[in-house]
């Protein structure tokens, strides 16, 4: 099996979950939203097929696959029009960072719900001030006896309103050095000292923003995540997957865009033709197409690096994925609109709202300018400004 040929099993995958985002999609997420809902029926259903859980293990309810097929589950439904944005976050980071480096009875008391969707975690890694520098983080954990005691803030952290817990990313001081090292906990949402405030975002989507307090919040011993001293490699666990389900978030969008002004060109007749005959819309409907399927490959590669252990491999490919994949789901998005004129920014057509989103790509989780940052320096070796 190589990164670059779908095998006939990832090929019935997608299949299927094609049919599960065709049974719901856009009007469903447009109607939930309207609601200030959640996506509650399509995380069901999506948790009862096992399609939540494909990357986690078998003997915890999973599917025993990989973010690979993770990946192909977020991007069609986001080419269906109806992507859920948690699966960035429930089991592509928390699922993989807790089947990686978890205590047996973490694995055994939140896989098998992250699996079927019948619980949910999010993740806290951004504040206020840190920005991009996660070595600024200031949320810090403090030994009280066997227990840690937790306190910071956290902001635009996703869909806190339908989570169990909070993987949260604070720091510990190392012992020997007195310098603060990075370290995960699992919050309850529940827990005492546990506030959140949503965030009032422009960004219309089912899955709301917050800000977190943490005020010494109690935690016992077994809340941290896996070795106290292998902060950064547990973090980075989950940073890869997050990188690549974006760009399978941004991918499903662009997909999304495309063809619904694929469509609108095949049909639309000003003159005598459909105006998809004419170069001018026909080009950049095929560079669009073009940009997200290359996109799509490095993608590929990048869970193919991934699930097959290699995270070094994997930092660089899931970075440029990301990159990549948001800068084609923009360019899609603005040629669907642009394709279709006025009609582009009726709430008919479902794409107007998208202009926002695909932005989300490119800020989110790591800017663009970051990656690049990151490509410049850790794979042509060029000197830091920072």
């Amino acid at each position: 099996m190589t990164a670059v040929i779908e095998s006939e099993e990832h090929k019935a995958l997608r299949d299927a979950v094609a049919a599960l985002g065709k049974r719901y999609g856009r009007d469903y997420v447009t109607r939930t939203v309207a609601e200030g809902k959640p996506p509650a029926e399509l995380w069901s259903d999506a948790g009862k097929l096992g399609y939540l859980g494909v990357n986690l293990p078998e003997e915890y309810g999973g599917g025993g696959g990989g973010i690979a097929e993770l990946s192909i589950v977020l991007e069609e439904l986001g080419a269906a029009g109806s992507p859920l944005l948690m699966l960035v976050v429930s089991p592509a980071i928390c699922g993989t960072v807790i089947a990686r480096f978890g205590t047996e009875e973490q694995k055994r008391r939140w896989l098998p719900g992250l699996a079927d969707g019948t619980r949910l975690m999010a993740f806290g890694i951004t504040e206020p001030d840190a920005g991009s520098n996660s070595h600024r983080i200031t949320t810090t954990a403090r030994r009280d006896g066997t227990d840690w005691l937790l306190t910071g803030r956290k902001v635009f952290i996703s869909g806190v309103d339908m989570a169990d817990a909070v993987l949260v990313v604070g720091r510990t001081e190392d012992a020997r050095t007195g310098t603060l090292k990075p370290c995960l906990f699992i919050v309850p949402t529940d827990a005492e000292g546990f506030h959140k405030r949503p965030i009032a975002m422009e960004l219309n989507a089912a899955e709301k923003q917050f800000e977190l307090t943490l005020d010494d919040v109690r935690l016992p011993a077994e809340a941290l995540v896996g070795d106290e001293d292998a902060g950064l490699l547990q973090l980075f666990a989950g940073l890869n997957p997050e990188r690549i389900m974006t760009a399978a978030f941004a991918i499903g969008m662009g997909r999304y865009a495309l063809a619904r002004a694929v469509g609108y060109a095949r049909e639309r007749t000003v003159w005598k033709a459909p105006i998809g005959a004419h170069q001018a819309i026909a080009h950049p409907l095929a560079q669009a197409h073009i940009d997200l399927e290359l996109a799509r490959l490095m993608m590929q590669k990048a869970a193919f690096l991934y699930d097959s252990g290699d995270d070094i491999g994997a930092g660089e490919a899931a970075n440029m994925a990301k990159y990549a994949a948001g800068e084609a789901c923009v360019r899609a998005v603005d040629q669907a609109v642009h394709t279709l004129g006025g009609n582009g920014l009726t709430r008919e057509f479902g794409l107007a709202s998208l202009i926002t989103a695909a932005r989300v790509a490119r800020i989110a989780p790591v800017s663009r300018e970051m990656i690049l940052n990151y490509v410049s320096h850790q794979s042509l070796g060029l000197p830091k400004s920072y």
